[in-house]
């Protein structure tokens, strides 16, 4: 039996923990070469053994500090010299940022998750863009969350920055409506991760689904008969919903 992402390639972000990693271990049990992005090597490796175990093969580590504008400019290069393509994108790579009152937050902290949650994503999709639409049917997923559009007290840099991630991809998906490119944002809403447990330290985790169950519904909006463009999965409903119906 054929696998539905055999032979195709996908670029993950964030991927040496949490959702990132158990997304690149899906894709790559779907059948995809992965390239793995995250910072830290060892949780890189983590994820390579668990792959070779369950598929056999091998992937791209790529140890990258996503704040190294430059350093995502030459993977892309790096991918392109390599295969020309990609054909599937999933940005999970965020930081929390602090839990504070705006009038509190150090400009540095304020920078730091812009930086990483909308900074970085800009720069991976100029670089990363011709090499999806290289593809004969290239798939993004960017990963946001409700507070953008909550707007809660006290989480003013997450918040912000994934408002402004929204309207990014919402730009990206309008820009590549007529063309084979299809972007999308996933909102995978509570999950047990670490990042989740900075912001919420009190709650039960055996209360929240594994990063595993969210990433089985990412791997659908990989693959090349996903063909809607625009729009935002919620994992938690299971629905479907244009950008402009979630915001």
């Amino acid at each position: 039996m054929t696998l539905p992402l055999a032979s195709r390639i996908a670029l993950v972000t964030g991927a040496s923990r949490g959702i990132g990693y158990a997304t690149a271990l899906a894709l790559a049990k779907a059948g995809a070469h992965i390239v793995a992005v995250a910072r830290t090597q060892g949780g890189l490796e983590e994820l390579d053994d668990e792959i070779r175990t369950a598929t056999g093969h091998m992937s791209t580590l790529v140890p990258l500090d996503l704040t190294d504008l430059d350093g995502v400019a030459r993977l892309g290069a790096a991918l392109h010299e390599r295969h020309g393509k990609i054909d599937a994108f999933v940005s999970c790579a965020a930081i929390a940022g602090p839990s504070s009152p705006l009038g509190h937050i150090e400009p540095k902290s304020w920078d730091e998750v812009m930086a990483i949650n909308l900074n970085a994503n800009f720069q991976l999709i100029r670089c990363m863009e011709p090499l999806l639409r290289a593809s004969d049917a290239g798939r993004a997923v960017l990963l946001t969350c409700s507070e953008g559009q909550r707007a809660p007290a006290y989480r003013g840099p997450a918040a912000v920055s994934k408002a402004a991630l929204d309207t990014l991809a919402r730009v990206w998906a309008a820009e590549n409506a007529t063309t084979s490119l299809r972007v999308n944002l996933f909102d995978p809403g509570p999950v047990r991760t670490k990042l989740r447990a900075t912001v919420m330290p009190g709650e039960d985790p055996a209360t929240l689904d594994s990063p595993k169950q969210v990433a089985e519904m990412i791997v659908p909006m990989c693959q090349p008969d996903w063909q809607d463009n625009g729009k935002v999965y919620e994992y938690q409903t299971g629905e479907l919903r244009d950008f402009a119906a979630a915001t």
